[in-house]
């Protein structure tokens, strides 16, 4: 009987964790002309929305992954590429050695930010929290 029990619950949690995915939706007109507008001939994004009612896209050129992030309005906010560690700034790589280093690095992104311009954001691991860290292409800190 215990066994048919943790089946059944393990059956559970599967079907309910499993129907956990980001909500899909189709992006608002607005979006969608300022996603072509920034991004012209590329017709296939997947659209998600994020935690802040935003909408990402979701898109490859010459077989780059990219984010790109737009308000409800339209309004581009940011478009992020993962990079490896070894792509960042030489000035970036001595920044972390120098004030982080040997902590494991979780994820490099590349991010062109309308409020921000070009940064780099590092994520480091740590106990409980993640940290993320952004820089400029000169090593220095945001």
């Amino acid at each position: 009987m215990k066994s048919k029990s943790i089946v059944l619950i393990a059956t559970f949690l599967m079907a309910f964790f499993g129907c956990q995915e980001k909500v899909q939706s189709q992006a608002p007109k607005a979006v969608q002309e300022a996603f072509q507008a920034k991004y012209p001939g590329e017709n296939d994004p997947d659209w998600e929305i994020d935690a802040h009612g935003n909408y990402e896209s979701h898109f490859k050129i010459d077989g780059i992954k990219y984010r790109a992030d737009f308000s409800p309005n339209g309004d581009w906010i940011e478009t992020e590429t993962s990079i490896k560690k070894k792509e960042l700034p030489k000035a970036i790589r001595k920044a972390i050695k120098d004030n982080y280093g040997d902590e494991h690095i979780t994820e490099v992104e590349k991010v062109d930010s309308a409020t921000k311009g070009e940064f780099y954001d590092v994520e480091f691991r740590r106990k409980g929290k993640n940290k993320d860290v952004e820089y400029r292409a000169s090593g220095e800190e945001l």
